[in-house]
């Protein structure tokens, strides 16, 4: 029930999580709020009808990622006040951040996917203004190659495929080896169990690679800053951070750090050097920000943290477990990656007639806002991740749930499915109206009784499908897993039937909404 990085694009990103996936009642709850002239203070989003909220959900991007430190503002508006030259700056940065992380150098980057781009941008170009001034047209130089375990290929591998290289995926230690050429520019790992266990293991990758002198690069966005650097110890070449997560720092900062000559030609392919990376522009601001919260870290009491999100997280247990039928459990995860504590809230669905998303989604449409986690069925409840909970936000989440638990629900009885109007099986030719494009589809059906399978086949990939006609309402589901191609995606076609046309909504997960309509495709006679 917990949210992580990678687990929240899994499997159509949004849809997965109803808490997010409900977004009719956000928008309709946003639509209704005035927009007006931006007021600065404390309802400074309110002003222009935005609702913010108290995140349970873990340090995810699209929720704000983490609340910066008061320090890290306070550095970051004290460096505001003064011009500097950004190649002076960075490198007096990246000594510093090597004196406090062990580290050969490092540099401060525009979110951690752009030092994964940096990152592929030196082991191709090496720092060569010649070279660097192609990208990302690699024909011509020597290495074009990256080389990915089929373990680590996830949405954020775009950040390298940007750069023009040619990804090679390998499953197994020997295809790894057999992979490396004179054309491989690097090797990249997802840190994780996954990367960990293998096949290629963690160890099995790095070993090779010094044999082979090959760099790798390790992403490790969400997970703690370790000093000394347990992914450099292991044999990784660079290792990139999230400067908005564990670290809160600047949310649009990242940090890469490793061997000196890289992550120094890294900075050579950045911006403000013009050229394909010009579009990823660090400021002096984030970049002091990045190091004061390196700084901040180094001598954080972790400690103590840790103990306040665990007594904000009791406080929260004790108010809502004195509900009879309600449970919670406390989890303290020891892996890297978003690493926090969380809260486990579950109940009978049938005893307090109100499910876990249901919960969820009371709780994100009333004031105050608060997002949590939400599922039903056997796990069924709400899980709350402490990381970004401020001093308090524990009496107001514990005081909401309270009083959405302990009040009366009773649960909707299903009603029965009603007979398809028709048999959709066959092939169906599908018109999508994207935000300024429109694209055709094709999706073949199989029915049978009021289930429906499939494909679906989009511009360029396809995909399994599985949904449901009650009635002439329909609704299916395609998805492609992150694994696949480098990127998730989740298509989830809700409309109705009529005759030979079917036609409605189109909830694409992190990609937003569309309009679709299908007709049965027109075979040629003759």
């Amino acid at each position: 029930m917990s949210l992580t990085r990678r687990n929240f694009f899994k499997s159509g990103s949004l849809l997965a999580f109803p808490f997010l996936g409900e977004t009719s009642a956000q928008r309709a709850t946003a639509g209704a709020l005035r927009t007006g002239a931006l007021r600065i203070g404390p309802d400074i989003y309110q002003s222009i009808g935005v609702r913010p909220f108290i995140n349970g959900t873990g340090t995810l991007t699209v929720n704000s990622g983490s609340l910066e430190l008061p320090e890290v503002r306070a550095a970051m508006d004290a460096a505001a006040q003064h011009m500097v030259q950004l190649d002076e700056l960075m490198d007096r940065v990246g000594a510093r951040l090597a004196d406090l992380t062990g580290a050969e150098w490092g540099i401060v980057t525009a979110g951690c996917a752009a030092a994964m781009t940096h990152a592929t941008s030196a082991c191709v170009a090496g720092g060569n203004p010649d070279k660097h001034i192609r990208l990302p047209n690699t024909v011509g130089l020597e290495k074009d190659e990256v080389i990915i375990p089929k373990h680590s290929r996830n949405n954020y591998d775009a950040a390298i495929r940007a750069v023009g290289v040619r990804i090679i995926e390998v499953e197994t230690t020997q295809e790894l080896e057999a992979a490396i050429g004179p054309r491989t520019a690097m090797i990249y790992i997802f840190a994780g169990p996954r990367a960990d266990a293998g096949p290629p293991s963690f160890e099995d990758i790095t070993r090779i690679a010094r044999q082979k002198n090959i760099p790798v690069l390790t992403d490790a966005a969400a997970e703690v800053l370790t000093i000394p650097n347990v992914h450099l110890q292991r044999g990784s070449t660079m290792v990139a951070y999230s400067g908005g997560k564990q670290l809160r720092g600047p949310q649009c900062s990242g940090l890469l750090l490793g061997r000196k000559d890289l992550v120094k030609a890294a900075w050579v392919h950045s911006a403000p050097h013009h050229g394909f990376a010009r579009n990823m522009k660090v400021g002096k601001e984030e970049i002091i920000g990045v190091l004061a919260a390196v700084e901040s870290w180094v001598t954080r009491d972790h400690k103590a943290a840790w103990q306040q999100m665990l007594d904000r997280l009791d406080h929260i247990g004790k108010r809502v477990s004195s509900i009879p039928g309600v449970t919670t459990d406390v989890r303290e995860p020891a892996g890297l990656s978003n690493r926090s504590p969380g809260l486990t809230v579950r109940w009978d669905a049938a005893n307090l007639g109100i499910t876990g998303q249901q919960v969820a989604q009371v709780l994100d449409t009333t004031e105050p806002r608060i997002l949590v986690a939400g599922s039903r069925g056997a796990q069924n409840g709400v899980s709350i991740t402490a990381f970004n909970l401020a001093p308090g936000d524990e009496r107001i989440v514990a005081d909401r749930l309270y009083t959405v638990l302990s009040a009366r629900h009773v649960l909707s009885a299903a009603e029965s499915p009603k007979p398809p109007v028709t048999d959709l099986s066959g092939v169906w030719d599908v018109h999508i109206d994207f935000e300024a494009s429109s694209g055709e589809h094709s999706i073949s059906l199989h029915q049978q009784g009021g289930r429906l399978q499939g494909n679906h086949r989009g511009e360029f990939v396809a995909r399994d499908l599985a949904g449901t006609i009650d009635g002439d309402v329909v609704q299916f589901r395609s998805s492609l897993p992150e694994r696949a191609i480098g990127n998730a995606l989740s298509f989830t076609f809700d409309g109705k039937v009529e005759g030979d046309r079917m036609s409605g909504d189109l909830d694409m997960g992190e990609y937003l909404t569309a309009r679709w309509s299908a007709t049965r495709h027109g075979y040629a006679r003759g």
